[in-house]
Formats: C-alpha cells, structure tokens, sequence
C-alpha cells in the first residue's frame, strides 16, 4: 500500500470499523464460503491498521441504504464497501452524497467513479462455455444468480454470446443462490426435450444442491450431466464426485479490496484495480 507512505495522505482511524450492508438472505449466506474468506482477506489488511469490518445482512437495497445513512448519522463507520450492485444502483449516489470513502467490488461501469476491484467475470464465462463446447456438450445451461444483479448481467450476456459463437443452444435457470435453486434446475431440466447436458452455476452452494438432486434422481454426473460451479470452495472440493469450479485466491481478492479501501481512507485518488480472472478447475464432475 504505498499509498500509505505519501506525505499529503492521513491514516485510516484506528478503532473505527467499514462497513458493509450485505443484501442476502440470512440461511442462504450462512451456507455460502465466499464472504467468510472474502471478509477474511480483507482483515488480513485492514486489522493491522486498527480497522475491523462491520457485517450488517439485510434483505433489500433499500435497507441497505437505510443501515448504510444510519451508521454515517452515528459514525460508526469511516468507510464502507458495495457489492452485488444493481445497474444505477442507489447505493453509489448515497456514498457520495455522505462524503463516505468507497470501494465497488464489480464492473466499473456501475461503480459512479468510486474506487473499484473487478475480476473480469466475463473472461471467465468465455473460457468455461469453450471449455465445456471443447468437452462436446452442444447445449449448456446457466443457473444465474439473482437477475437483477449487474455481475449476473454480465456473466448471462456472456454466456449467451459465447454459446452463439460456437453454434451451440443455451437455457437459462433463474436461481438465488440457495441449494433449493440448484434442485429446481434439475427437476425442471429434466421436462427439457434434448435438455442441456451441462449445467454452470453461479455459485457453489447451487451447484451442491444439483449434485445432490442429480444424484437422488439417478441422474450421473459427468456422464449424464456435467455441472460447474462459480467460486471453487472447500465444499466444491469434498463433494462425490468433486465440482468442477471457477477458481480465484477469495481471501487474496479480499486482501485487494482491503489495499483499495485503506488507499481510499488515507485520501488517495480513485482508480480501477482490475484483478486476475478466475480459472476453470476441472474435477470429476464434468466432461
């Protein structure tokens, strides 16, 4: 961080937390890795500095962005972060209408100028479609995250464009990131005349849920049905047989965003951080 070290720059407060307003439903975050690590990384950094991270789980953006004006009101927090923002997202206004330092973890075309780390989703979905195009599958599935998200966007549009180029047919299965989502996939595949023989999840615990649905339905996995989850986790790795999963260092990426926000409370300018696209990792479940 060497922003830290130029002379017209101040410190983070020591003993004030960030906060961050998460929009999730509480059961389906609890079996979710990703923030656990993602959170860790950025303490990884920002500990050190005497900055802890205030989690606040809320079920809409609107509440959001009340928790969000109420800790600014009491000063609870020096900073905050965003993430799973919608296109025009309320939130990007609200911060800088509090004068409050900001990090967007996402595409920079919805992050308004505030400081941003983005990890290329849209590289990652291209070369997972070629991969799978490669393996001999002519008709891929996306399990998407919440539709209304500007990751989700992106990463469908992706899917969608990549699947033209290779002449190959796409269905789309709107999910939410549950492990209920990823067993309606299944089930609903399953009334698909020349159904999708490969599935890409937009995260792990989706992806668990149809291993386990494909499973009961004595469906097998690759061989029937090859499945691929977003954000590769311990959990990806245990599972019979392991999922194949896009991969990137989550604790590193949160470390990143941790850089980029104490950057952003020391005073220095806004800028993009465009990160490492994450990898496919190819285990058992798939072909």
């Amino acid at each position: 961080m060497a922003a830290l070290s130029t002379g017209t720059l101040t410190r983070p407060r020591a003993g004030t937390p960030v906060g961050l307003a998460l929009v999730r439903d509480a059961e389906v975050l609890g079996a979710e890795p990703f923030f656990h690590e993602f959170i860790a990384g950025m303490e990884r950094v920002l500990v050190p500095l005497g900055v802890s991270v205030l989690l606040q789980v809320v079920a809409t953006v609107r509440q959001a962005s009340d928790r969000m004006r109420a800790w600014a009101a009491e000063g609870q927090v020096q900073g905050m972060i965003l993430i799973d923002l919608l296109p025009g997202d309320e939130r990007v206004a609200l911060v800088a209408e509090l004068g409050m330092p900001t990090v967007v973890i996402g595409d920079p075309v919805t992050a308004g100028g505030l400081p941003t780390v983005w990890t290329q989703d849209e590289v990652a979905m291209r070369d997972v479609v070629a991969a799978l195009v490669a393996g001999g599958h002519t008709h891929l599935g996306h399990v998407a995250g919440p539709a209304e998200m500007a990751h989700t966007i992106i990463r469908r549009r992706t899917f969608d464009a990549v699947a033209a180029e290779h002449g190959v047919r796409t269905t789309t299965f709107d999910g939410d990131y549950s492990e209920a989502a990823g067993v309606r996939a299944v089930t609903t595949l399953l009334g698909i005349d020349d159904r999708p023989t490969a599935l890409i999840f937009d995260n792990d615990v989706m992806a668990l849920g149809a291993l386990h649905e494909a499973s009961r339905l004595g469906l097998a996995v690759p061989a029937d049905l090859s499945l691929v989850a977003w954000d590769d986790s311990a959990l990806c790795q245990l599972a019979d047989p392991p999922l194949s999963a896009v991969s990137h260092d989550v604790q590193a990426l949160g470390e990143l965003v941790g850089e980029t926000l104490a950057e952003a409370l020391s005073g220095a300018a806004p800028r993009v951080i465009t990160a490492a696209p994450a990898t496919l990792v190819v285990r058992g479940s798939s072909i």
